[in-house]
């Protein structure tokens, strides 16, 4: 009772924790090009590159991260990221110079990328497979949640005809996370195996990941769901919809208000449906619902309807993609940590994370022209990758275990043959 007393409390710390870094991260990230290339005067080109260092700082750091989150174990790591990216954080809301501003960016886009696989390592070593589903799924909820309150308040703090504005919104990002680091010493997490305590044979090395044949093809489904939805969000989703649609500004800010609101409302109520599915078919059905998305999207811009028709399907877009979020969310991330050999948890939502960042890097590269001019072309491409990730799921279905693909089961088995057990444990509690 004393471990599952002391696991509750820790991952209440650790929801805290996205929470809090949601809300900073919220702060500055939508008006980060803003101020590198306007306010602070550096022009586009410089603006540009500071994304794209965000994007390389964690390419290079997140291979490294999860060899240390095995080793070290997970909340060292945290730790170390934070303290990072409060730095990089401060920095960049001081920085005047294309250098200073490039490395800031670097130092807050390595402590971003090594927060996730380390906060989600944390999830995995406090939540009993039974409650996981559960507890990413509130951390994505929380973290939509952060992201989207941050960016309101920064929206009205800003103001581009001030640096100090700018400068005191980096100052409260930097805020956060070392509030952030107050929180995250407090956690006693519990001890779980690390890769010392593990059989030799079962030791982590990208050698032995790349041999787990499931996760290979989850990693693969995983950078066609980031590259065909997240990737495009802000670049060649909103660039189709400005160029082909008509859309305005406004309701194209309508549009991401539509996405957050689908995952606040609909995750828990999603998250009762998914629990006794398949996880395969869970992300097939996803596959399906982002493809009905891509269809309203080429009706709102290459339809004949009226502006209003045409404003409504896609703002339908952006929602119907938050309804597919927010089944993704308790339903890849534990099963990342269910392939994962024990002790090796670290390595492997690093590894998972790394595809994330390279589907986020190549997804704009690709989509952001694509959707500024070549719009029928865009629309297909895209929706033809929602189908793929329904035929991607449906394969992975065949290589993944009863306990991976079906928890729910082995639970029901415990349950009903361990009536004896179930009951003394109710009585210690």
């Amino acid at each position: 009772m004393n471990v599952t007393r002391d696991m509750g409390a820790a991952m209440r710390r650790i929801h805290v924790g996205n929470a809090l870094s949601a809300f900073g991260l919220g702060f500055t990230v939508p008006y980060l090009y803003v101020y590198v290339a306007q306010v602070r005067g550096l022009g586009a080109m410089t603006a540009g590159l500071v994304l794209a260092v965000f994007a390389v700082a964690a390419l290079i750091v997140l291979p490294f991260a999860g060899r240390a989150i095995v080793r070290r174990g997970p909340l060292p790591v945290l730790l170390a990221a934070l303290v990072t990216a409060a730095l990089g954080s401060l920095s960049l809301g001081l920085a005047g110079s294309a250098v200073t501003v490039l490395a800031s960016a670097a130092a807050l886009g390595a402590g971003q990328a090594v927060m996730q696989p380390a906060l989600a390592t944390m999830i995995v070593d406090c939540s009993p497979s039974e409650t996981r589903s559960r507890a990413f799924a509130t951390q994505f909820f929380l973290q939509n949640l952060g992201l989207g309150v941050g960016g309101l308040i920064g929206g009205h703090l800003v103001d581009t005809t001030r640096v100090s504005s700018f400068t005191l919104l980096f100052a409260i990002e930097a805020a956060m996370f070392l509030l952030l680091v107050v929180v995250m010493v407090t956690v006693r997490m519990p001890h779980v195996p690390r890769v010392e305590d593990a059989p030799r044979s079962a030791r982590g090395s990208w050698k032995q990941l790349l041999g787990n044949r499931a996760m290979v093809q989850l990693s693969v489904l995983g950078f066609v769901l980031f590259f065909a939805c997240y990737g495009q969000f802000e670049s060649g989703l909103s660039a189709y919809g400005v160029e082909a649609a008509g859309i305005s500004t406004s309701a194209l800010g309508t549009a991401l208000a539509a996405n957050t609101l689908m995952i606040v409302v609909a995750q828990f109520a999603v998250l009762r449906f998914v629990e006794r599915r398949r996880r395969s078919r869970v992300i097939a059905a996803v596959g399906l619902i982002w493809a009905v998305a891509w269809v309203a999207a080429g009706y709102a811009g290459l339809g004949h309807g009226s502006q209003e028709m045409a404003t409504a399907a896609f703002v339908s877009t952006y929602a119907l993609f938050g309804l597919g979020e927010a089944m993704l969310s308790p339903t890849v991330a534990p099963l990342v940590a269910d392939l994962a050999p024990t002790g090796l948890a670290g390595q492997y939502n690093s590894a998972f994370a790394l595809v994330k960042q390279l589907a986020l890097a190549i997804g704009p590269a690709v989509g952001g022209p694509m959707g500024a001019s070549l719009h029928a072309p865009y629309v297909v491409t895209f929706l033809l990758f929602s189908l793929g990730i329904t035929a991607l799921a449906l394969r992975l279905g065949s290589h993944l275990t009863v306990a991976q693909d079906r928890p729910w089961v082995l639970r029901n088995r415990v349950v009903a043959r361990g009536g004896t057990a179930a009951t003394s444990v109710s009585a210690e509690a």
